[in-house]
């Protein structure tokens, strides 16, 4: 990885594609990444790792279900929405089925073990406009 500082706002102008992550550093074992995203993700659950949201520009939502149900509604499994607004941090813990959206476009910063794939360990079906990365080196 680079020795030198980045600056946020060029590493995001480098690129256009969406949510498909490039990592900007690591940290120890983990990745900082950046993300231009709008739309919708994907219903995916990191199993194994908690996942770390910053808003750089933007808003961002992250529909969550909470609980141990099987995926199915009506299973007793509470959703619930989390919106961030510019400069907000969220984290969504180990194990918990997410989906986060932006309605209007946003740029996020993450920060996940290095390795880990952008649709966690599982995920519905992704979508063509969906990049299954564990990131983009920065070009």
């Amino acid at each position: 990885m680079n020795d030198e500082p980045v600056l946020l706002r060029t590493a995001l102008a480098g690129f256009d594609q969406l949510w498909s992550p490039r990592i900007v550093t690591r940290v120890n074992d983990y990745d900082v990444r950046i993300a231009k995203v709008s739309g919708e993700h994907i219903w995916h659950v990191h199993e194994n790792t908690d996942e770390f949201f910053m808003v750089l520009n933007g808003e961002l939502s992250i529909a969550l279900r909470d609980g141990d149900g099987d995926g199915d509604a009506g299973t007793g499994r509470g959703e619930r929405v989390v919106t961030l607004q510019r400069g907000a941090v969220f984290v969504v813990p180990r194990g918990v089925e997410h989906r986060p959206s932006s309605v209007g476009g946003a740029s996020i910063l993450m920060f996940e073990p290095t390795g880990t794939p952008t649709v966690g360990d599982r995920h519905d079906p992704v979508p063509d406009h969906v990049n299954a990365t564990i990131g983009h080196l920065l070009g």
